[in-house]
């Protein structure tokens, strides 16, 4: 073997590992800058800070990443979100359910949502993009119905989410890490799963398998919509009370930490890990942006430019392995 080829061999795991991992390669070299040009960066409270940030963001991926891998798309889990929230509020303030029923109603609201944006995809033929979009409407509306237009006071209990523990660890980030953690067992350990890995690389051969693809994308649009619930929850629980018009825009924060994450649009492939990756990076460069006192308006370029970036990565990886 010559030296020129011994050299290609070693360095293929390399540059399938980059390529695996660029995502977490960009979040550590993004953190050391950041590090550098702001002393206040690497402080407990600020990283706590970016922790909180990235947590609702970061569930609603969760959710987003089952639906991207199967090679669809979901619009609305940020409206699905505030409609959770709403109903969570107003059935324990208004309705006198115990909160524990009013969140068991809340999560089947989002699970609601979730089977309604399947049926449309798989039974309706609808492109996702489109049944998804007119959930975003119809959960939005729904929210701005029940509540009025107005916040509603969530219950005590429920509140206490958005506390911390021991006086530093915010419930919110350890709510983050363990619907992570549901998320990388439903897509590893499960056949539900694999059937998302399978309908995202090719459908037709997923079905001619032997695997129900519509019985599937029930499931998989379930759980967006019951990850978005949480979300929602999470969301409210921080502000004190369900507010109609909350979690909006997040359904493109949730899209962009998936993709950022390493997940192809074109389906077939993702991680929760990646997910969580991604939208730590969104967090961490919004919170350092902050610090170093970035117009808002420039932030949005910023973060644009990354989420642009992140598709065309995948663009060409996706062109080299054709």
């Amino acid at each position: 073997m010559s030296s020129n080829t011994t050299a290609l061999v070693r360095r293929a795991p390399a540059a399938a590992w980059l390529a695996e991992n660029g995502a977490l390669v960009a979040l550590v070299a993004l953190v050391v800058a950041l590090s550098l040009l702001s002393a206040d960066f690497l402080s407990l409270t600020n990283l706590l800070n970016v922790g909180v940030q990235a947590a609702v963001t970061a569930i609603l991926a969760f959710g987003a990443t089952f639906v991207i891998v199967t090679g669809g798309i979901d619009l609305s889990v940020g409206s699905v979100a505030a409609l959770s929230a709403i109903t969570l509020a107003w059935t324990a303030t208004h309705a006198g359910l115990p909160w524990p029923l009013a969140t068991v109603v809340s999560l089947a609201v989002g699970v609601a949502c979730g089977l309604v944006n399947a049926a449309l995809v798989a039974y309706g033929k609808l492109p996702p993009f489109i049944a998804t979009l007119a959930m975003l409407g119809v959960a939005r509306g729904l929210a701005l119905v029940i509540s009025q237009g107005s916040p509603i006071a969530m219950p005590e209990a429920v509140s206490h989410l958005g506390d911390t523990l021991g006086g530093y660890l915010p419930i919110p980030v350890i709510v983050m890490i363990v619907m992570g953690v549901v998320a990388a067992v439903i897509l590893n350990r499960t056949y539900p799963g694999r059937a998302m890995y399978a309908i995202g690389g090719n459908e037709e051969a997923a079905r001619l398998s032997g695997i129900k693809v519509n019985r599937q994308k029930l499931v998989t649009y379930a759980l967006s919509g019951a990850f978005a619930a949480v979300a929602g929850i999470v969301l409210a629980s921080r502000l004190a009370s369900a507010q109609p018009q909350a979690a909006a825009g997040y359904e493109l924060d949730a899209i962009a930490a998936v993709v950022i994450g390493g997940a192809s649009l074109s389906g077939g492939k993702g991680r929760a890990l990646g997910t969580f990756v991604g939208a730590l990076i969104l967090a961490v460069l919004r919170n350092g942006l902050n610090l170093l006192s970035v117009s808002a308006f420039w932030q949005q370029v910023v973060i644009g430019v990354v989420i642009a970036l992140a598709v065309l990565v995948d663009t060409l990886r996706r062109r080299g392995t054709n």
